[in-house]
């Protein structure tokens, strides 16, 4: 079941595009896409969860037309997979999230745009065209940056919010520190370009403004984080910038999900990206967001955390199909897709491989990236005798413990 594509003989596997990247990128960049936090365990473990399981092949069962797709966001996707949103990704190469969306929508795969890329989520809009896109979101403590954004990504027409909930603060990422971590000119963080010129006064989480003398520091001096005054919290100064604006300690269920809603709606579904946990779950269930992506931030937050994998059954057994349950970090294969929704995902999302082929080849390597993962799922689907999607359950699989013990789910 190999692809009709031509094969790069050069690239047949991610673990070979990864490879042909590194070269490609300079020490920064690589640093910083393919970090995780402190010692890296959680990151190594996101791959290696994928180990524990052995698939139970069936057979005779006239695999001639399996069909691979699914609906998500009211279009069909090829396979259950979707581009996950990554930062900065003119880094990898100039053009950046524009290459990502022209390879998405040649695909007809779902993107994901993160609200640190290096181009306008208006840029990304139109390259996409019809292709569905979503737009990753951190919530300000001054939400006015964030109301502006959603206004912005509705208007051009994104499907849904990816509300990230796991950086209350930031996780500690060594290399980051010790490479002193700047994005390079002449690249900028496309979406509050406008913002960091403004000089009108934001708004802190109680909704009340910002006092003048606030808004005086705010113009003549650079980026800082929000800090607590006394018992008063003073939200994050200056332009808009990852480490200064994107970790927000104020976040909570009843305050902000509520706005969020009352923001996106109905125009844009929101999800929250982060769950990590059964009471999660359940709250998620409960604010009735529209799906949640199990994620722990591609092991770059908290160091120490369950893999997404091993985190993912007791979330799905919580949510009782009640709202999707999406999974992201350490997707490198095809069968990896497959096992992720035989454990009860209902879509999976790719991260780092996709920077990996911007790397390497542009919107080609993106392209390179997706055929890749795609044949290697058809090729499972059909080698395990799963005739459409909704066949794959926890049938097909069985642990194997350290010992090599094996278990049936």
């Amino acid at each position: 079941m190999a692809s009709s594509d031509t094969h790069d003989l050069n690239c047949l596997t991610i673990a070979e595009l990864q490879q042909h990247a590194e070269v490609r990128m300079d020490k920064q960049t690589r640093d910083y896409y393919n970090e995780g936090a402190d010692s890296g365990s959680t990151l190594l473990e996101n791959s290696q969860a994928y180990g524990k399981y052995r698939i139970r092949p069936r057979v005779l069962r006239d695999i001639s037309l399996i069909d691979t797709s699914v609906s998500v966001f009211g279009s069909k996707n090829p396979i259950p997979l979707g581009i996950a949103p990554t930062a900065m990704q003119c880094l990898a190469h100039p053009d950046g999230e524009v290459a990502t969306a022209r390879a998405c929508k040649k695909a007809g795969m779902v993107m994901g745009l993160s609200s640190f890329a290096t181009c306008t989520l208006e840029d990304v809009a139109e390259a996409s065209g019809h292709n569905p896109r979503v737009l990753q979101l951190y919530l300000f403590e001054e939400r006015e940056h964030s109301r502006k954004l959603i206004q912005r990504a509705k208007k051009a027409g994104y499907k849904a919010v990816f509300l990230t909930v796991d950086t209350p603060m930031l996780g500690r990422r060594n290399l980051e520190i010790r490479n002193q971590f700047k994005l390079p000119k002449p690249y900028k963080i496309a979406n509050f370009t406008e913002d960091s010129q403004s000089n009108t006064a934001g708004k802190v989480t109680d909704g009340s403004l910002t006092s003048e003398r606030d808004t005086v520091n705010r113009e003549t001096s650079s980026s800082a984080p929000g800090y607590l005054d006394g018992e008063k919290r003073r939200p994050p100064s200056g332009p808009v910038t990852f480490h200064s604006h994107a970790p927000n300690p104020t976040l909570c269920w009843e305050r902000d999900i509520e706005w969020l809603k009352q923001q996106c709606g109905p125009e844009m579904q929101v999800w929250v990206k982060g769950i990590a946990t059964a009471e999660d779950a359940l709250l998620a269930v409960h604010h009735q967001v529209d799906g949640i992506v199990v994620s722990n931030h591609g092991g770059r937050q908290l160091n120490g955390a369950l893999a997404t994998l091993d985190a993912l059954p007791e979330i799905v057994a919580v949510a009782k199909g009640r709202i999707p349950v999406h999974i992201d970090g350490g997707i490198r294969h095809g069968t990896d897709i497959f096992k992720a929704l035989a454990l009860g995902a209902d879509f999976v999302w790719v991260g780092r491989p996709i920077l990996w082929g911007l790397a390497y080849k542009d919107q080609e390597g993106v392209e390179l990236c997706l055929r890749l993962l795609r044949d290697e799922f058809t090729l499972c689907m059909g080698l395990a005798g799963a005739i459409k999607v909704s066949d794959i359950s926890k049938d097909y699989l069985v642990r194997v413990d350290k010992s090599g013990f094996v278990s049936r789910l």
